[in-house]
């Protein structure tokens, strides 16, 4: 009796789709690329905003910036789903290529590039799942997200400047267009689903910029208010909440409690200052157009009134430079006591804000005080803000 033949593993060949190339892959790569490097050195910056080295300084001027740059970062991460996607598509055929035998130096090139790939593809796809989790304010995990989501962006560029070394000839070689570019694809079995068969690769490149265009402005109202209509894929909605302005963190999460009657805020310097409530709006009134810009990626503008900081460093007599600790009424957190760097404490557009958008602070704006500085992220922003310390 003769056994059935068992069916043979797939090889490469089996994938005989032309879209299946290596100029769909490189120019894929290129598109993926520009992503990765915009999220990566956008945030970095973010990082830097958060964890600034000795050796930086990081300015407060343009007043907007990590608004910009942490938009940019958000966007380009949910810009890159799609183009990741796209991309493995067109080279996964190569992971049923043989490997060289008996071992050669192609052997151990193919042995890189796969690893590369392997770490690559696993740390970006981790990357961008608790990136988006992130803007979601979800962490079902037992780490640190700070700390991960930086330590996976250099695990991430460190294999991609891998693949890249492997791949280089192959990507010169395919780096410029080719008349296949224009040439409709036949229908074959292994190729794309029916309902696109038969797609040049400008049509399949158009496809992909499509949906990860769609994809961004989907997202970007979160930063972007005049795409806030369409932005059905914004976890935010920045002109929703009290006075305008969405909340990330309440009063009741961070056990601030309506204040007291005898409330005091207190700036320990040379000359130790205390005003109630009244007293501080009794003092010279400033104004100032800033962002509210969080790490989650949504933005949004408004209009605060308050005391300057430099105006408050200049009556305790603080001397130039000075550095600032801002102290919260918040129950614990990591954001309850922060430090103001000089350039920050000394920029005019800094504030202890008692208004926003034209009335008093609502309670889980930070009532009855609370800071706001150009170009800082919106945890950095604290409220309920009760003490500042002048740190020489």
């Amino acid at each position: 009796m003769k056994l059935p033949q068992l069916p043979q593993p797939p090889t490469e060949e089996s994938f005989p789709s032309p879209l299946h190339h290596p100029r769909v892959a490189t120019v894929l790569g290129r598109w993926l690329g520009v992503a990765i490097t915009i999220c990566f050195l956008t945030g970095l910056f973010s990082h830097f905003q958060q964890a600034t080295p000795g050796w930086l300084v990081i300015p407060s001027r343009p007043a907007g910036l990590y608004r910009v740059t942490q938009g940019l970062h958000v966007l380009s991460g949910i810009v890159s789903v799609p183009l990741l996607l796209a991309k493995l598509w067109t080279v996964y055929p190569k992971l049923f290529a043989k490997l060289p035998w008996p071992p050669s130096r192609k052997a151990l090139g193919t042995v890189l590039e796969r690893g590369s790939i392997l770490v690559l593809v696993s740390a970006l796809a981790l990357e961008l799942f608790i990136g988006f989790l992130n803007t979601l304010q979800w962490y079902p995990w037992p780490f640190p997200f700070k700390e991960t989501h930086y330590a996976l962006a250099w695990i991430i560029i460190g294999a991609l400047l891998v693949h890249l070394a492997v791949k280089l000839p192959l990507i010169i070689a395919n780096w410029r267009r080719t008349p296949a570019d224009r040439t409709p694809v036949p229908h074959q079995a292994d190729s794309l689903p029916p309902a696109i068969t038969g797609l040049s690769r400008r049509g399949l490149f158009r496809t992909v910029a499509g949906a990860a265009s769609l994809v961004g402005i989907a997202s970007i109202g979160q930063s972007v208010p005049a795409f806030g209509p369409i932005a059905v894929l914004a976890p935010r909605k920045p002109n929703i909440g009290p006075q305008g302005l969405p909340v990330n963190r309440t009063a009741e999460a961070a056990g601030v409690l309506p204040v007291e009657a005898n409330w005091r805020f207190t700036v320990k310097g040379p000359t130790p200052l205390s005003y109630s409530l009244d007293e501080l709006r009794a003092l010279p009134q400033s104004r100032s157009a800033l962002p509210i810009a969080c790490v989650e990626g949504w933005s949004q503008g408004a209009h605060w009134e308050g005391i300057r900081i430099r105006d408050l460093l200049a009556l305790c007599g603080a001397p130039e430079g000075s550095h600032l600790r801002v102290i919260s009424m918040e129950k614990g957190g990591f954001y309850a006591t922060r430090e103001l760097p000089p350039q920050f404490a000394e920029d005019p557009l800094t504030l202890l804000a008692l208004r926003l958008n034209g009335t008093p602070l609502a309670l889980d704006h930070g009532y009855p005080a609370r800071l706001i500085a150009p170009n800082r992220p919106g945890v950095f922003q604290t409220k309920w803000v009760h003490r500042l310390e002048v740190l020489t």
